[in-house]
């Protein structure tokens, strides 16, 4: 039987390399809704699949690390990292924590999160990055500016940046904010942003 106070919530159906998933559509702003895509909202399954896709689109970069910002990018990094073969990867935090009080720090600004935060990289895990051709992986690359300050922070550490990986892309607004970099994406599938439209309607913006 179903629940008479339960409500429906609209989705958006995303095509994420191989699988499809129902995205919830969320309102940020009067006339800015998004599909939204959570990783820890989905089955060990889903993201095992995703992660062998994501990696076999990077595994042509002779990728030596991954490094993802916390935290929805974790259950990506994990799973990329165990399907190319490697077992460390590198955690860009955005909570100050005892051992990052001297963390080389870059400043981000997320569609998603609003206030301005930081990435941190621990200088213990210096070692880790410098030298080292490495990927960042993400859920989904929006703006790109989370992809910008995680790139600036890993050339600051030294790593030879030869990657970046995303579950979806957003938009395009990303490709004018990574400039150079862009040619570095790969990503399983890609979402619009979606504005009010006539009728109470929800139109796709792909350009964002």
């Amino acid at each position: 039987m179903s629940d008479p106070g339960a409500t429906t919530v609209a989705t958006y159906r995303a095509q994420v390399g191989s699988q499809v998933l129902d995205l919830p559509l969320v309102e940020l702003a009067p006339d800015l809704t998004i599909a939204l895509l959570v990783t820890v909202d989905h089955g060990i399954s889903v993201l095992a699949r995703a992660g062998a896709e994501l990696a076999a689109l990077l595994e042509p970069e002779r990728v030596d690390a991954v490094a993802t910002a916390a935290t929805m990018g974790l259950p990506v990094a994990i799973e990329v990292t165990r399907a190319l073969g490697l077992d460390d990867y590198i955690v860009l935090h955005k909570t100050p924590k005892t051992h990052l009080r001297d963390a080389l720090v870059e400043d981000v600004r997320s569609i998603t999160t609003g206030p301005l935060q930081q990435l941190r990289l621990d200088r213990a895990r210096l070692e880790h990055v410098a030298g080292r051709r490495v990927a960042f992986v993400d859920d989904v690359v929006s703006t790109g500016s989370s992809a910008v300050a995680a790139l600036r922070l890993l050339r600051r550490a030294g790593a030879e940046v030869v990657g970046v990986g995303a579950l979806v892309t957003e938009t395009r607004a990303w490709r004018d904010a990574l400039g150079a970099d862009e040619r570095l994406v790969r990503a399983l599938g890609a979402i619009p942003v979606f504005r009010p439209g006539p009728g109470g309607s929800l139109d796709a913006d792909w350009d964002g």
